[in-house]
């Protein structure tokens, strides 16, 4: 993949994060690996929404946090990007948010149940961070973060957020919708009062393999794609 490709598809990713819900005026990112130097990434620019970003105002960072290429400034959170690529060779895209339900739910202390699919793909697959709910701004931070997502796809930072991970930005983008869509799914079944077993762990994971699928996953980015086309049109 070229670098052009592999901005447009960060663009893209942007656009989609924006039209799904999971804006906060200029606040939130993502970045993907530089598909030449693991040691590179490209990020959303500080000060900018996600329906704003362009191939002109990404910018360039290392896993040292220090941006090394664009115009417009970094996030100060890019430490979370950072300290995750440093340790975790699979991921290729990273995304930090303030979706309004996964939030509830990391204030409540309960993890995802599988209450629904996307709640499946979830289940004991988000990690917590606790330590502290102000902006993740040192490598520090960034490597505690990191901790506490382990080898998971997702982990809440309680009282604040989420970070998404992927193999891809099709990967990140599409599980942020789904742990969004989970949560959602959560608080209004337990809004109830009382909610019925869930299926057994066995049933669980192996639905939890089929939706982690990379096909599946590029299949729905694909249709979210389109979908953010036919609104421009």
């Amino acid at each position: 993949m070229t670098h052009d490709e592999t901005k447009q598809l960060l663009i893209d990713g942007c656009h989609i994060l924006e039209a799904e819900g999971h804006h906060d005026m200029t606040r939130g990112h993502l970045t993907v690996r530089n598909p030449d130097d693991g040691n590179l990434f490209y990020m959303k620019p500080h000060s900018y929404g996600f329906d704003e970003v362009t191939a002109e105002n990404i910018v360039t960072c290392n896993l040292e946090g220090e941006k090394v290429e664009g115009v417009a400034p970094r996030h100060s959170e890019v430490y979370i990007h950072s300290e995750i690529y440093r340790v975790r060779p699979d991921v290729n895209a990273v995304i930090h948010t303030h979706p309004e339900y996964s939030l509830a739910v990391s204030a409540t202390g309960r993890p995802v149940m599988a209450y629904s699919q996307p709640g499946a793909l979830f289940f004991e697959n988000v990690g917590v961070y606790s330590d502290t709910p102000d902006l993740i701004r040192s490598k520090e931070l960034g490597a505690a973060v990191a901790k506490a997502l382990g080898d998971k796809r997702a982990c809440f930072l309680k009282n604040h957020g989420v970070v998404v991970v992927g193999r891809s930005v099709a990967d990140a983008v599409v599980g942020a919708i789904m742990l969004e869509n989970a949560c959602r799914i959560q608080i209004l079944a337990e809004s109830t009062g009382s909610v019925a077993d869930v299926f057994p762990v066995e049933q669980i994971r192996r639905l939890q393999e089929v939706q982690s699928g990379h096909k599946q996953m590029e299949i729905n980015f694909d249709y979210l794609r389109r979908k953010l086309h036919r609104r421009r049109s």
